[in-house]
């Protein structure tokens, strides 16, 4: 059943582009993992074994100007020469990140990935005021490796203690926000600090929880008075994480485990710092990010059938990659008159890029029109039903479909030259046909000139000798990709 466009209107406008509809949920596959100690102990120990800079605030996410869905809408075959392609002024809403959350990874020590997490920082309850902790909220298929690994590096005379707090501290989110400031007293709110669109993440930690809810467990009591506290606010939307970040490909837990930091794109996230001090791993990613070439990335892909008509972000963004960006934006929106004059086009600063850049709540609406959820504003009412309920049942069938075949590990082959250019790590976001694969971005048009990413192509996933159409896409917190090295463009300033 194709996912309903209700869910991904857009809720506010921002620096990061649209938000998911209003929603909240309660995590029941995450693990709390506490590490604490007085003093500096707890961060002295930590500090040797995660990617990111424990003595350094963490930094905001990157801002986006616009992505490829509001350029196509922001643009007008009817644009007069030097005229400005009208748009609506959006008021903008602030974003606030707080210090005490960052994103984090541990590797191994080879260097590579154990796991993915949420780093909170606090002073507990109860506890002396020097004393520090960190909450760890892991995906809970990594969550016995972490504890492993961090019991494993623990040193007989540390000063540090570690614990499973799983069923004694809740994680939750809630959706179609930007404002996590003045938590409840109990709680630890702040907003996702790899990208808001992700949402607000929130811990449920206080005492105070406990004593004033009844329940048969810690986090029943701590359940019941979270969605009690949300349900007046926000409608409860169990499983939207698990569509929402992969629409916004984000991989996380066993889908990254023993890959590279940079390949599951962890520089791009705000995961990793480049000029901390020694920690475990570190040799691998310091070598890949000054010395190597990055040649594939994780990126999200919509699965179509051959048969099915590309959406105009591909179709653009295919002219481009063929045609070079003047020749391509001239192509797809006619801006040379009759008389040779050129149309202008005012894109906010967009500027197109290799594969179409969309926020989650942009690729869910186009999943829901290809599959027949909702009508697409170039349909005709006097088509009456029948089209959309042809397009619900060939949805429903190609999401069965490649429900079957996108299992992780299978294999993305080219159909033009046998080629596998891809490894698929997640099952299909729920409702869709979107995956997760690690691809080769020279096959995307990202890297090199050799190849070009092409809307006609034809693939094959694993053993199945049907043929398919792949869509990948860039989400917003992507940066300029260098052709040369897959790494984030640097920026000339020019003085």
């Amino acid at each position: 059943m194709a996912y309903r466009a209700a869910s991904v209107l857009a809720a506010g406008a921002s620096k990061y582009g649209a938000l998911w509809g209003r929603g909240y949920e309660t995590f029941k596959n995450r693990r709390i993992l506490s590490v604490s100690g007085v003093g500096d102990h707890a961060t002295t120990y930590l500090q040797g074994l995660v990617t990111a800079d424990l003595n350094s605030e963490p930094s905001a996410p990157r801002e986006e100007v616009m992505d490829s869905v509001h350029a196509m809408n922001a643009t007008s075959n009817d644009i007069e020469p030097g005229s400005v392609a009208p748009e609506e002024e959006e008021e903008e809403v602030p974003v606030k990140f707080t210090k005490k959350l960052r994103a984090a990874t541990f590797l191994d020590h080879r260097g590579r990935i154990l796991t993915d997490a949420l780093l909170w920082k606090r002073n507990p309850e109860g506890a002396e005021s020097t004393t520090t902790e960190y909450l760890i909220d892991v995906p809970d298929d990594t969550g016995d490796q972490l504890l492993a690994h961090l019991k494993q590096h623990k040193l007989r005379r540390s000063k540090i203690k570690l614990a499973d707090k799983t069923e004694e501290i809740t994680s939750h989110a809630v959706y179609g926000t930007l404002n996590a400031e003045g938590a409840p007293p109990g709680y630890l709110a702040g907003m996702d600090p790899r990208h808001p669109s992700l949402g607000m993440r929130i811990l449920s930690v206080g005492q105070n929880i406990l004593d004033t809810t009844e329940g048969d467990s810690e986090r029943a009591k701590r359940q019941q008075h979270f969605e009690t506290l949300m349900n007046n606010f926000f409608p409860s939307a169990p499983g939207t994480y698990s569509v929402l970040r992969k629409l916004a490909g984000i991989a996380e837990g066993t889908e990254i485990a023993s890959r590279t930091a940079l390949e599951c794109n962890q520089d791009f996230l705000q995961a990793i710092s480049f000029s901390k001090g020694c920690y475990l791993g570190q040799e691998l990613t310091a070598r890949s990010q000054f010395t190597g070439v990055v040649r594939k990335r994780i990126v999200p892909v919509m699965i179509v059938d051959t048969e099915m008509e590309v959406p105009k972000p591909w179709v653009m963004a295919s002219m481009i990659q063929e045609l070079g960006t003047d020749e391509g934006m001239d192509k797809i929106f006619g801006l040379t008159g009759e008389n040779g004059e050129k149309k202008k086009l005012d894109l906010k600063g967009y500027i197109p890029t290799p594969l179409p850049k969309i926020s989650a709540p942009g690729a869910g609406s186009i999943v829901s029109m290809m599959m027949g959820s909702v009508a697409s504003p170039d349909h005709n009412p006097q088509d009456g039903s029948e089209e959309l309920d042809r397009l619900r049942v060939q949805g429903e069938k190609l999401q069965n479909e490649v429900a079957d075949l996108a299992q992780p590990g299978a294999s993305i082959i080219d159909k033009k030259d046998s080629r596998t250019i891809g490894k698929i790590l997640s099952t299909p976001a729920p409702g869709t046909t979107v995956i997760l694969a690690q691809m080769r971005l020279d096959r995307l048009g990202l890297l090199g000139s050799e190849h070009k990413w092409s809307r006609t192509n034809k693939i094959l996933i694993g053993d199945s000798d049907k043929e398919y159409r792949y869509l990948p896409f860039l989400p917003l917190w992507w940066p300029d990709i260098d052709p040369a090295t897959g790494k984030e463009k640097e920026v000339v300033v020019e003085e």
